[in-house]
């Protein structure tokens, strides 16, 4: 939101109050208080008529330092709130002439005492942002509205990412971002996935910490600035520092909670019936038996709205004329090998069921005059749970529990953007302010039900909408897009944005939602989905099935699914490391390589994990341009080696695309190439990539629950590789990549295709290998 017209001018309809002096400063509870006055005081008189505003500085956790600036601190907050950690004895508080200090880790804050403002964050003696004279406001609108405002310091050279799951340019220089979810498809402006906290490639984040309506201009009002606002009297923002990318993400999750790990099987091929297609059991086997009849490995369907009767959703209820045995289907279905999904969303149809119960206990959002808020958009007569209302909560869980016990492994969660504003709340929420934070509460009550029926680790969604906090209920899909290369490619911008806000798994429709694909966008779309953290195929008013396109589309399909699940041993620790670090493992170039400015500018490649990088090809014809960064990389499906450090141009075809294994990488694969859940650790392969003279290179293969099975060290010293590896009653293999050949082992088998053998252990083993 704009306020200012030019460097010099304030827009007609506003009026700033903005701090220019400190007046004083106060220490209470580990918070540092200062007052800063909106007019130069240089006397009594100057005391009267006039503005103070309060900033409390403190930290809630090491390296983590909130603000809080407030004019009236008479206003009521009606909720909700983010769902932070709490902490603030992480606070060293020290005053002198020039100013007072609060420091956090190596985070610190100095409020300046001279004559004019000014808020300075330093990591250790460098000066990362701040706030300078007149920035940080309250505004009057004419009519009454008011505002608060805070503008922090970009420096040259400095990019920002984030705000959720963008699909507009991957960096936000010079765009301005509302905080506010729509469902605008991935083409738009508009998203799924508004997060107020953005992270930059200084090393440090910004998080606002309001659910509500945040402005965003970045390096747009004021190019050297980012600026955010809020209606009301107060701003809360938490400044976070790194110094790393990653580091910055470990502390984001730290403070709003760290992503859940999703099960194993959900890693897998999900096929769906689509959404507006015919479909009953003999279509859902057609599919599912066309799928194994032409060793196409699938590990779950997902039944899409039409499992329940038109009009009437959401009311839980198989829809008897289509699928008149429910149970006796899903049955069926499980005994194929299969998970169960299907559709839901928080809206109550005037013909559910579920409609007359829910109005008549209060559990459906209400208008002012205590009348159900209703409209006809997506369903006629269509209600809003009230996921205030704790007997709502549970009443919307016991229909979700009756699925699970039916035979349903996890749930789509869509919608949960449409939220109105002119509605009363159980528990009386600010209605604007539960907009956003309306999805948090809607997946929190659908994942909580699967961990209670399923238990931990074992509970996973399909969701649409996200709000901070929302890493904590996965996975998430980049919702609805066209079925072309431009949308192929937004899609993924989407999903390196919203990865950078802690959101550790992430997904998208293969081959796109709307419309059909040309059969070559489909083929190209199908290796970048198989090669992401989740992967489904969904459209909708068309099947999904590979062979509705072609042969070949069947052959690339089983191509890159098995390739999946062989890498489903390093796939299965990434996903660890998302849930411990809060890295996604789908990451953003910078993350990995901050200290590459080739890298902060990209946005058509990533890192899967710390140790793969896919570049997506976006042509018919197969051509595509990718960078490596420095180093020897290591093409994963060719075995071709690279020199890093420059740009490159190629041609593939469908059955590959720019697949690099990173130097200094042990890449775990797996012997089974048909599930996503099996022992990774029992006859791994351990492929170590271009392990430099010097180096010490780790990797923990797990098992489907998430727990150490075999931890391994290469360390390499001349022509001598040094492998220990711990675990119990495990075999696994060794092979070398852009190393040289093995001369000689000692205390394993070389194998006669040069892998090195290692039988059954229990404990700690070490063997050493010669290089030629």
């Amino acid at each position: 939101m704009k306020f200012t017209d030019g460097n010099w001018l304030i827009r007609d309809e506003f009026t700033l109050s903005t701090a220019v002096q400190a007046y004083d400063f106060q220490v209470q509870d580990h918070t540092l208080i200062a007052s800063a006055s909106t007019t130069p005081i240089r006397g009594r008189g100057d005391m009267i008529n006039t503005t103070l505003l309060t900033m409390q500085f403190h930290s809630p956790l090491p390296g983590v330092i909130g603000v809080k600036l407030i004019h009236f601190a008479g206003t009521v907050d009606h909720g909700p709130h983010f769902e932070l950690a709490k902490g603030g004895e992480h606070a060293e508080i020290t005053e002198n002439e020039q100013y007072a200090e609060l420091k956090s880790g190596s985070l610190s804050v100095r409020i300046n005492k001279g004559p004019q403002w000014s808020v300075d964050f330093y990591r250790g003696s460098e000066r990362i942002t701040g706030s300078g004279f007149k920035s940080m406001a309250h505004i009057t609108e004419t009519g009454g509205n008011t505002y608060m405002r805070e503008e922090l310091d970009l420096r040259v050279g400095e990019w920002v990412y984030g705000l959720g799951e963008r699909f507009t340019s991957f960096l936000k220089n010079g765009q301005i971002v509302d905080i506010w979810n729509k469902d605008g498809g991935t083409s738009s402006e508009q998203s799924y996935k508004n997060i107020p906290f953005y992270v930059t490639n200084k090393g440090y984040g910004v998080l606002v910490n309001d659910p509500g309506a945040v402005s965003f201009e970045v390096a747009s009002e004021k190019v050297k600035k980012v600026q955010f606002s809020v209606p009301g009297e107060s701003l809360e923002y938490f400044v976070i520092d790194g110094p790393e990318p990653k580091d910055v993400l470990n502390k984001y999750t730290d403070l709003t909670g760290k992503p859940s790990l999703p099960p194993a099987w959900s890693f897998g091929l999900w096929l769906t019936t689509s959404f507006t297609t015919d479909y009953d059991e003999a279509t859902v086997n057609s599919f599912v038996d066309g799928m194994a009849e032409r060793d196409l490995p699938l590990h779950v369907f997902h039944f899409d709205c039409f499992w329940m009767r038109e009009f009437h959703w959401t009311d839980f209820k198989w829809d008897e004329s289509v699928f008149p045995d429910p149970v006796g289907m899903l049955k069926r279905l499980k005994e194929k090998g299969l998970k169960i999904c299907v559709w839901i969303n928080p809206y109550i149809g005037q013909r559910s069921r579920l409609f007359e119960e829910g109005k008549k206990n209060g559990y459906l959002v209400k208008k002012a005059n205590g009348d159900v808020w209703q409209w006809n958009l997506w369903q006629p007569g269509m209600a809003l749970v009230d996921f205030t209302n704790p007997e709502a909560c549970e009443w919307f869980a016991g229909y979700l529990r009756e699925l699970v016990d039916m035979g349903v492994d996890c749930f789509k969660t869509d919608f949960g953007e449409r939220i109105p504003t002119d509605v009363v709340y159980h528990d009386g929420s600010d209605p604007v302010k539960m907009h956003n934070y309306y999805t948090y509460l809607y997946n929190k009550v659908v994942f909580e039900v699967l961990e209670e029926k399923l238990g931990k680790n074992e509970a996973a969604l399909f969701a649409r909408s996200a709000t901070v906090g929302g890493q904590k209920f996965p996975v998430h899909w980049g919702g609805d897009c066209y079925a072309d290369y431009e949308s192929m490619a937004e899609s993924l911008r989407g999903g390196l944005s919203l990865g950078l806000a802690g959101f550790g798994f992430w997904s998208h429709d293969i081959g796109g939602f709307e419309n059909t694909a040309p059969v070559h966008v489909f083929k190209r779309w199908l290796a970048f989905g198989l090669l992401s953290s989740h992967s489904r195929l969904h459209g909708s008013s068309s099947y999904r099935v590979p062979w509705a396109y072609d042969d070949e589309a069947v052959d690339v399909t089983r191509f890159f699914t098995k390739l999946k699940c062989r890498l489903m041993p390093y796939m299965f620790d990434i996903a660890v490391q998302a849930t411990q670090q809060g890295v996604p493992t789908m990451r953003a170039m910078f993350l990995e390589f901050p200290q590459d400015p080739a890298c902060d500018t990209l946005d058509r490649q990533y890192m899967l994990g710390d140790s793969l990088l896919v570049a997506p090809v976006f042509s018919e014809q197969g051509d595509v341009s990718y960078y490596l960064p420095e180093g020897q990389w290591t093409h994963l499906l060719s075995g071709q080696t690279v020199e890093g450090g420059k740009w490159r141009k190629e041609k593939y075809d469908f059955f590959s695309l720019p697949l690099f294994v990173r130097p200094n990488s042990i890449l775990a694969t797996g012997a089974n190439d048909v599930r996503p859940d099996y022992d990774y650790a029992d006859s791994v392969e351990l492929g170590m990539y271009a392990i430099e003279d010097g180096a010490t290179v780790s990797r923990t293969v797990r098992n489907a629950k998430g727990d150490a099975e075999l931890n391994v060290t290469v360390v390499r010293s001349g022509k001598l590789v040094k492998v220990t590896a711990e675990g119990a009653g495990k075999s696994f293999f060794v092979t070398l990549h852009s190393m040289g050949e093995a001369a000689a082992v000692q205390g394993a088998v070389l194998a006669s295709n040069g892998a090195v053998e290692v039988a059954s252990f229990s404990g700690k083993t070490e063997l050493q290998i010669t290089l030629k």
